[in-house]
């Protein structure tokens, strides 16, 4: 049974989900939320709350494994920058953590979560409630494309 965290990072919301794989091949939901940070912080002052509240989940949940969204391509400049510091940051967290890291592509995901690698954000996040045998699609959208995010790493891993 391993457990891995996923995370969908940004500066002002970071999506997080831990999901464990069972002996019987099914997923269970560990627990899953964000870590956001107050707008009008400067820009050091977020990255180091996201890094600190990250490392308080390591801590308490001690996941064997984590993975990350990659990058894509963005047309705000800006936008981009700020998501790639933030990205920065995770990896830097998990990296002192010693955990084994994935990153994936967001096409990745929908391609390993719904099966089909254009599939929409409604598609993928009822495929997450499925799989997670949730009663509802998890809220907010980052923390359930963190949970897609995890169980990406544990179909990929079985292969």
């Amino acid at each position: 049974m391993t457990l891995v965290l996923g995370i969908d990072p940004g500066t002002a919301t970071t999506g997080y989900g831990l999901v464990r794989d069972l002996p019987d091949d099914s997923l269970q939901v560990i627990e899953f939320g964000v870590i956001q940070t107050p707008a009008g912080l400067p820009a050091a002052e977020r990255l180091s709350l996201l890094y600190h509240r990250l490392c308080e989940i390591l801590l308490l949940h001690r996941p064997e494994s984590a993975a990350v969204e990659k990058l894509f391509f963005q047309n705000n400049v800006k936008t981009a920058i700020a998501v790639g510091q933030a990205r920065g940051v995770v990896l830097l967290a998990l990296a002192e953590s010693g955990l084994e890291i994935a990153e994936y592509t967001p096409n990745e995901v929908k391609q390993a979560v719904a099966g089909y690698g254009s599939a929409d954000k409604r598609q993928v996040q009822e495929m997450v409630r499925v799989l997670l045998a949730m009663p509802h699609i998890p809220q907010p959208d980052d923390a359930a494309d963190a949970l897609a995010i995890a169980i990406t790493h544990l179909h990929t891993r079985r292969y």
